[in-house]
């Protein structure tokens, strides 16, 4: 290869890294946008909140422990007892009334639903080749009672 083609690669490369650079700095702007939201404290102070707090961590866990095992033993074909079923409802119920492990919960319930919203407008652009608008997402809603909240 001749010197003029190994120019075109090291200009393709600089081009590249620009616009990575670019890039890489809008995507900041978004985290930072994200994170001056009204809501952004909140959500960061009730995830600390529950990370501080041994007592609701060890609640959740054995909750979301309990819940693996059971699903475990459904995916093996084995059929839940009664009395399993009323103690994974009684053990819901009782660290859902925990203030702090509610509010992890609901917190990561809305950051999940700011990830999704960032990933869906972010696919599609990607595949349309300009930013949608915002009609061109509620046409590919799935339905009521999907989970979705469309």
């Amino acid at each position: 290869m001749g010197s003029g083609g190994m120019w075109i690669e090291v200009e393709k490369t600089m081009t590249t890294a620009t616009a990575d650079t670019a890039l890489i700095g809008k995507i900041r702007e978004l985290c930072q946008t994200i994170l001056d939201q009204p809501d952004s404290k909140s959500l960061r102070h009730s995830i600390d909140t529950f990370m501080a707090d041994d007592k609701s961590r060890g609640q959740y866990q054995e909750l979301v422990e309990c819940g693996e095992h059971m699903h475990h033993k459904q995916h093996q074909g084995v059929k839940l007892t009664d009395d399993e079923l009323k103690s994974y409802e009684t053990l819901r119920v009782t660290v859902l009334e925990n203030a702090v492990v509610k509010g992890f919960i609901d917190a990561q319930q809305e950051m999940q639903k700011i990830q999704e919203s960032v990933q869906q407008y972010v696919t599609k652009t990607l595949e349309l080749g300009r930013v949608p608008e915002e009609s061109e997402f509620e046409a590919e809603s799935c339905g009521h009672g999907c989970g979705c909240d469309h």
